[in-house]
């Protein structure tokens, strides 16, 4: 009864995870391996201040939290139609 949402569910997130894997591939997020495998044996870069917030970084910080906000919605949803139409 559950099922059908669920896999639904489930082959839409796969289906993302695989777009956003592949851009990353196309933009050669991957690319330096070689530099990558040394990154976790690197000193800790020196402590500088943050700096300070600018109007672009706001607005990705809201988009954000405005994805994660539909991806909420979007999991609550097919909870309660699962829930409520058995």
């Amino acid at each position: 009864m559950y099922f059908p949402y669920f896999a639904t569910y489930m082959i839409v997130g796969l289906g993302l995870a695989l777009l956003v894997a592949g851009w990353a591939l196309h933009n050669g997020q991957f690319g330096d391996q070689q530099r990558a495998r040394f990154l976790p044996l690197a000193g800790d870069p020196p402590a500088t201040d943050a700096p300070a917030l600018t109007r672009r970084g706001r607005l990705e910080v809201y988009g954000l939290a405005l994805v994660v906000a539909i991806g909420l919605a979007g999991t609550v949803a097919v909870l309660a139609f699962a829930l409520l139409s058995g």
